[in-house]
């Protein structure tokens, strides 16, 4: 045991201590028995802190009747389950799970973030409190790994707080930002980062398009009776989801709802159709490409797609972006993480810790150690 006592609070070293206590730490325990270590730890008078406090201890956790391997043990076992069965399966309080989780998180972070310095970020919110309020992820697109959670809502001011966390040499460092076509965002994006270029995330722009297809079903059904709407009724998912993720089932069902009604398939087909604009890499050939599109929808009375093109021409300078080799870059982690996201929010739904919140997020994509 070395003759120097290191102050749990401050870090203060010590060449002495003022006492020794004997105290009963729990470990992680062997097939269904709980391990117990009995531990002798010395106290110091710490002149700092004015107090008498117990010396810290690397391998014991911050709650101080527990080790360090078991916080992380618990930490792994809370990636996939809930801090309730956690508990419940290692005869823990609850609040003690959440917080020994909260330990392995944020050894996580200190173990992986060094100084943020990302060259292409995503930007996103995500609801808390049942939609009332939103809190923005920015994520390294690179590394594929969110950097910040925090914001009070989606304004302008909330976006400015990350910029002013990276400080402004980070920010000059930033040459892609992707966003939805979220106006505060942008004028933010602009602001803070003018050297960086802004591109549209294309599952943002082909929700929009989603949704004017919706509206099309909307239409028909009222306008349809009898038998004919019983072809559309309840056919919402089949309609907007991929068609590779349907089942054969669901195939089926769409070739039968496509057949029977000619303008939800002129609106399908589009929108189908649509998706390659992200596929060319020059600007003007993706020009020439919506063009053509929005040319073909000529008499074909589906106002909804109308709307649609000129959201598209009011943001084409963010959409066609994607063009340049440079800015080729996955999309898909956004969403990926979003669904982690989702996932986690379920299961710890009601819990209002919010620095909890920003730690699951934070280590969302993290690997487990």
């Amino acid at each position: 045991m070395s003759k120097k006592t290191v102050c749990g609070c401050c870090g203060t070293v010590h060449k002495s201590f003022y006492d020794r206590k004997i105290r009963v730490v729990r470990d992680l325990s062997c097939g269904d028995a709980r391990i117990y270590l009995s531990v002798e730890v010395r106290r110091v008078d710490c002149m700092k802190c004015d107090k008498v406090k117990s010396e810290k201890l690397d391998w014991i956790s911050d709650n101080p009747f527990y080790t360090s391997r078991l916080a992380f043990s618990v930490g792994r076992r809370c990636r996939s389950s809930s801090i309730k069965d956690v508990a419940k399966e290692l005869h823990l309080d609850w609040k003690t799970v959440k917080n020994l989780e909260k330990q392995y998180m944020q050894e996580q972070i200190r173990r992986v973030f060094g100084k943020i310095r990302p060259k292409v970020i995503g930007i996103d919110e995500i609801a808390v409190k049942k939609g009332h309020e939103y809190r923005i992820v920015v994520s390294d697109l690179e590394k594929h790994v969110p950097v910040w959670f925090g914001g009070k809502d989606r304004s302008e001011e909330s976006m400015d707080e990350f910029y002013h966390h990276i400080g402004k040499k980070a920010s000059k460092n930033i040459r892609l930002t992707v966003m939805d076509m979220w106006k505060a965002f942008e004028r933010s994006a602009k602001k803070n980062t003018p050297q960086a270029a802004i591109l549209y995330d294309k599952f943002h722009v082909m929700r929009h398009l989603s949704e004017a297809l919706d509206k099309i079903r909307k239409q028909e059904y009222t306008r349809l009776s009898g038998k004919d709407r019983k072809y559309i009724k309840g056919q919402k998912y089949i309609l907007l989801s991929n068609r590779e993720n349907l089942t054969l089932d669901g195939k089926a069902s769409l070739k039968t709802l496509l057949t029977a009604n000619k303008r939800l398939n002129t609106a399908y087909m589009l929108k189908e159709s649509f998706g390659q604009l992200w596929s060319y890499q020059t600007e003007g050939w993706a020009r020439r490409f919506f063009d053509n599109w929005k040319n073909s929808l000529k008499w074909q009375r589906i106002e909804p797609y109308d709307k649609f093109t000129k959201l598209i021409e009011r943001h084409w300078d963010g959409i066609a972006a994607y063009s340049k080799p440079e800015n080729k870059v996955s999309l898909g982690f956004v969403e990926g993480l979003n669904n982690k996201i989702r996932v986690f929010q379920r299961r710890a739904y009601g819990l209002k810790d919010e620095e909890y919140l920003r730690l699951k997020v934070l280590t969302s994509m993290l690997k487990e150690i």
